[in-house]
């Protein structure tokens, strides 16, 4: 992990997704921009960062707004496919935040400054964390009723960082919803916020009948 201080240049990929540490992103490569990227990526041994993006213009390119906070994420494995078409799975390493952005490559480039969620105190992020753990629970059980996700595919880290990413990235929101997640610095303002989505994703399951909670819960 680089320093919180430290600034480097980071491949970005504007993507309609939110992605958090711990999260896997399987992505299809098939543009020749991100063709291009990944070969370096690849080449180079190094990570690229994922960022929300708002929209895009006629011609394709990436409309980021104000967005500055993304991810990065490490390639793990790589399937070559025809025409330097590929499938990668990435998996999402470390908060970033966008200090300038930088368009001479054929892909966008940002340089960046690592952004460590803050945890203030261990002590009492634990505890807020494990009210937020059975509330997350609760509601992969009812998604597993309707078959939207299968619970046993996902175990519970111990470590309070990772649990919380983990319910980050489970809760079935907008994506403007998730940035606003990414975005939060300190570990107790993300929990609270995510107590209270899931609190109130679950009551909303409670007055829709189990065969429509899919319908109502996804993006």
């Amino acid at each position: 992990m680089k320093s919180k201080l430290e600034m480097y240049e980071l491949p970005l990929f504007p993507l309609n997704v939110v992605l958090f540490p711990g999260m896997p992103l399987p992505l299809h490569i098939f543009e020749e921009r991100y063709k291009e990227m990944m070969a370096d990526c690849i080449r180079e041994g190094q990570p690229f960062g994922i960022i929300h993006l708002e929209e895009s213009i006629d011609d394709g390119t990436p409309m980021i707004g104000d967005i500055t906070v993304g991810c990065t994420a490490e390639i793990a494995q790589v399937q070559p496919l025809d025409q330097g078409r590929m499938l990668i799975m990435a998996i999402g390493r470390e908060r970033f935040r966008v200090v300038e952005f930088n368009h001479d490559k054929p892909y966008l480039v940002g340089l960046v400054t690592p952004a460590p969620l803050d945890i203030e105190n261990e002590v009492a992020e634990q505890e807020q964390v494990e009210g937020l753990e059975p509330l997350m629970i609760e509601y992969l059980n009812k998604l597993a009723i309707v078959g939207n996700v299968d619970v046993e595919a996902h175990q519970i880290p111990s470590d309070p960082e990772a649990l919380i990413y983990m319910a980050a990235t489970l809760i079935q929101l907008p994506t403007a919803d998730k940035q606003a997640f990414l975005a939060l610095d300190r570990a107790s303002d993300l929990t609270r916020m995510l107590q209270r989505s899931y609190r109130q994703e679950l009551s909303l399951m409670q007055t829709i009948p189990s065969q429509d909670i899919g319908i109502f819960s996804l993006n």
